[in-house]
């Protein structure tokens, strides 16, 4: 997905205002394994997935914790660090070898300061992102397994081809042999 796509997918700007926001855009290749974002860390860049799968989890008594998984078009991101300017508390692994588009936060919040129009499109960025956040936590909190599994295959079936059900199953809350469980009833 080109950054153009992606710009215009979170909120469509003017000429200018885009091309103001694309000339602080880098494209990076980062190979897959690479940790991108680290917890405890104030992160100063974001990203947008051109090419590969991404994912963000956290270490709870020793145990990854996935709870989010970005594909092309997704924004790689440690929100506190965006917003806070404090420590983020995950990290973001590749799962692919990754094209990614990359953002200086500082540069950014330059432009937000000078382009009405990219402070509309950042607010609108934070927004969308917020909005998937919730609609995360609402399905951990209130649809079964079952449920989320079949979401899952139903909105984002690309990612079971591309994503260990290790990390497929941590993402859904549940363990391996409940995943297996209901991948063989739903056959």
């Amino acid at each position: 997905m080109i950054f153009e796509q992606i710009i215009d997918h979170i909120y469509p700007l003017p000429d200018n205002s885009k091309r103001a926001l694309m000339d602080i855009c880098q494209e990076r290749t980062f190979p897959k394994g690479t940790r991108l974002l680290r917890a405890g860390r104030v992160e100063n860049r974001l990203f947008f997935i051109k090419k590969g799968i991404a994912r963000a989890f956290s270490i709870v008594n020793d145990i990854e914790i996935t709870f989010w998984l970005g594909k092309e078009g997704d924004a790689v991101i440690s929100m506190k660090s965006y917003i806070e300017n404090l420590s983020g508390y995950e990290d973001i692994e590749l799962l692919e070898d990754c094209t990614l588009y990359q953002l200086e936060s500082r540069q950014l919040r330059l432009l937000y300061a000078q382009d009405l129009h990219i402070s509309n499109w950042g607010r609108r960025f934070a927004e969308k992102e917020l909005i998937k956040t919730e609609e995360r936590l609402i399905a951990r909190e209130f649809r079964s397994a079952k449920e989320r599994y079949l979401e899952l295959i139903s909105l984002q079936p690309e990612l079971l081809c591309r994503v260990s059900l290790g990390h497929i199953a941590s993402y859904l809350g549940i363990t391996q042999v409940s995943l297996s469980r209901i991948r063989s009833e739903i056959r």
